[in-house]
């Protein structure tokens, strides 16, 4: 049900919206957003000064971190994060911490991923651009080749949109060694599309890889939680994530279903763009396919 969800408004929570920006901030800067984003309860709860000391750092760097996030001030800071921790407990879903502890039941753990992942698809649905996500999409399919580009979970996102471009009949290759990647990345040219996806953006052998088609004079399109990363600095189009980690699942299944439905988005949207087509190869690999299923 989509009906709680305001899809590309840029809404995004403060503490969502740190989050994704830690990679990026001043070390001293990253303490203060780590620590908000670990106990946004005790942060909010904190004098200028107070919060200073418990990140050993200047009251002047807080000021500076405010700026940084798009807050005027820091009494703002405080008030936005009351509020949201306001409508957050008033929310039936709302378990508090979602970091998984040692002492946690097994049902608790469980009600800790469930949340953690229902606020990543809700929060990344609310960090699309809509007009990015559309240009994305157009990019595609006028592309005489897709290629995409991802190493461990993010291959595996990579791997999952490129086998749902070939099922509508799109040209479209998956990268996940980087050797191959870079070689690939190569052979691209300006009717081209390189999708690269990185939950980090800092990822060495993915900035490489796209850097080398971006110099092709490929459409480059990233798909990342840190919309300030150096892959985003590369791409033409950015399409942001947020994704709510745990400390049992850091990088990997929380980042992966944000990726995820941003993947799906595109599919759907180039699916749309090219209808008639679509259906019908959806079809004819339907019934190449049907042969493999085993009958009931």
């Amino acid at each position: 049900m989509t009906e709680d969800l305001d899809f590309g408004d840029g809404s995004l929570d403060l503490t969502t919206r740190i989050r994704g920006l830690l990679n990026e901030l001043q070390p001293a800067m990253a303490r203060v957003g780590s620590f908000i984003v670990a106990d946004p309860v005790k942060a909010a709860g904190m004098t200028i000064s107070v919060l200073a000391a418990a990140t050993d750092v200047s009251e002047t760097t807080i000021v500076r971190f405010c700026r940084e996030i798009g807050v005027d001030g820091y009494g703002q800071l405080r008030l936005q994060l009351a509020s949201e921790l306001g409508a957050r407990n008033s929310s039936k879903d709302f378990i508090g911490s979602t970091d998984i502890a040692a002492d946690d039941t097994l049902v608790s753990a469980v009600e800790k991923i469930a949340y953690a992942d229902t606020r990543s698809v809700k929060d990344t649905a609310k960090s699309l651009s809509m007009p990015i996500l559309e240009s994305a999409v157009v990019a595609i399919v006028k592309a005489k080749r897709c290629e995409i580009f991802g190493v461990g979970a993010s291959g595996l996102v990579a791997l999952d949109l490129q086998q749902k471009l070939h099922r509508i009949g799109l040209v479209s290759f998956a990268h996940v060694d980087p050797h191959q990647a870079l070689v690939s990345a190569a052979l691209l040219d300006g009717q081209c599309v390189a999708i690269a996806i990185s939950h980090s953006g800092g990822t060495k052998d993915t900035l490489e890889t796209l850097r080398q088609a971006r110099e092709r004079g490929a459409t480059t399109i990233a798909i990342t939680n840190s919309p300030r990363s150096r892959l985003a600095k590369l791409a033409d189009l950015v399409l942001t994530t947020a994704a709510m980690e745990t400390s049992f699942r850091s990088a990997a299944t929380g980042s992966r279903l944000a990726q995820l439905i941003v993947v799906d988005c595109l599919f759907v949207g180039v699916a749309q763009q090219t209808f008639a087509e679509s259906v019908h190869a959806l079809e004819e690999t339907r019934k190449a396919v049907a042969s493999k299923r085993v009958e009931k």
